[in-house]
């Protein structure tokens, strides 16, 4: 994953730390050393963040192995500054499915907090609250907490946090999944507006809370609705039909050109008429700086590319798309080449589509109400 150190693996999911997790550190470190002139402080409160952590890969965790049961893999799960985010396949639609994963998280915080307080009460060093924000304060007391507060946090009803999913696989058992969507997403931004507004008098992080609560309900919203547009909605729809293509007999000059010549990045390569290969432009632009313009396109070509048939279902194959960092995909009717299906395209298609639902909506006079 881009900008991100591999940590390892666990249960079989790659494990990843982005490296402004490294600033978090550095800065943690800094503080405590500032405050107490200890470098031993200084470790202990890094490796209290880092423990921290560890809960939060465990909550992500909980959600993979749930998301596993329903026949849902996990790309990876990468630790953030703010957090931890497990990169699922997709969300089910299933409310009860999605409840299932969406509580998995927040319920392996709960057992950590309660075995904690098991082992503090046991030996009678259970810590309040207010001791939380105490430099060297008890360790194990303060993870306690620290736990306390993150099931608390993620279970606020607004995208992308875990409650948010909850609400809406509440909702979506009376509701359809798209209108449970929107109303969970503008529940969520109502939230990101109050913290906004909290932020401006107490505290500034409210206001990164608030634009990540926000957006990540506006980007839920957006998606729902793409997922629906879609639905039972053939490739050919959206696929493109004026396109380029290349022969594997052909030089990386000649893809250059074509390349020049338009906006179409990646290129179906044919052979007496069948598609034999994909020339993307990542792998155009990497060959010619590696070997130069002379070399044969059908070196440089993707020989195992997917393709798909023009009747297949778009929601579906857009999902796809998306899981495999896919951009473009040939479509083909038979052995047949007959379009490409490129996820500009495809965006483009869903507003021209929403466009001319617009315009074909009834609309309904005004109602005048004289005095």
């Amino acid at each position: 994953m881009k900008w991100s150190i591999k940590l390892g693996r666990l249960a079989g999911i790659d494990v990843f730390m982005h490296w402004t997790f490294l600033i978090l550190i550095g800065w943690i470190a800094f503080s405590y050393w500032m405050s107490t002139h200890s470098w031993v402080m200084a470790v202990h409160g890094v490796g209290f963040v880092l423990a921290i952590f560890g809960c939060v890969v465990l909550h992500e965790l909980g959600h993979a192995l749930t998301a596993r049961r329903y026949g849902i893999q996990t790309r990876d799960i990468i630790l953030l500054p703010i957090g931890g985010v497990a990169n699922l396949e997709r969300m089910p639609e299933d409310p009860k499915q999605e409840l299932a994963v969406a509580v998995a998280g927040p319920l392996v915080n709960v057992v950590i907090a309660a075995v904690l307080f098991g082992i503090l009460s046991v030996t009678g060093r259970v810590a309040p609250l207010e001791r939380l924000v105490e430099v060297g304060g008890p360790f194990l007391a303060k993870l306690m907490w620290v736990n306390v507060i993150l099931v608390l946090f993620n279970l606020l009803p607004a995208f992308p946090m875990d409650g948010g999913r909850v609400l809406r696989a509440l909702l979506a058992t009376r509701l359809s999944y798209t209108r449970a969507t929107h109303v969970a997403a503008g529940v969520g931004q109502a939230m990101a507006i109050l913290f906004g507004f909290l932020g401006l008098f107490t505290n500034p992080f409210l206001l990164l809370i608030a634009i990540f609560v926000y957006l990540g309900a506006e980007a839920e919203a957006q998606m729902a609705s793409m997922r629906t547009a879609f639905r039972n909605i053939p490739v050919r729809e959206a696929m493109m039909t004026h396109f380029r293509t290349l022969s594997e007999h052909d030089t990386l000059a000649r893809a250059i050109d074509e390349l020049l010549a338009g906006s179409q990045q990646d290129f179906p390569v044919l052979s007496n008429g069948r598609i034999v290969g994909v020339l993307r432009r990542d792998a155009l632009l990497r060959a010619v700086a590696q070997g130069g313009q002379a070399l044969g396109v059908g070196e440089v070509m993707d020989r195992d590319c997917a393709v798909v048939e023009d009747g297949a279902v778009l929601d579906e194959t857009y999902q796809r798309m998306r899981e495999r960092g896919c951009t473009s995909l040939p479509v083909v009717h038979g052995d047949r080449l007959v379009g490409m299906l490129t996820l500009e395209n495809i965006g483009e298609w869903a507003m021209v589509r929403s466009a001319l639902q617009a315009h074909e909506a009834p609309r309904h006079p005004r109602q005048l109400v004289g005095a």
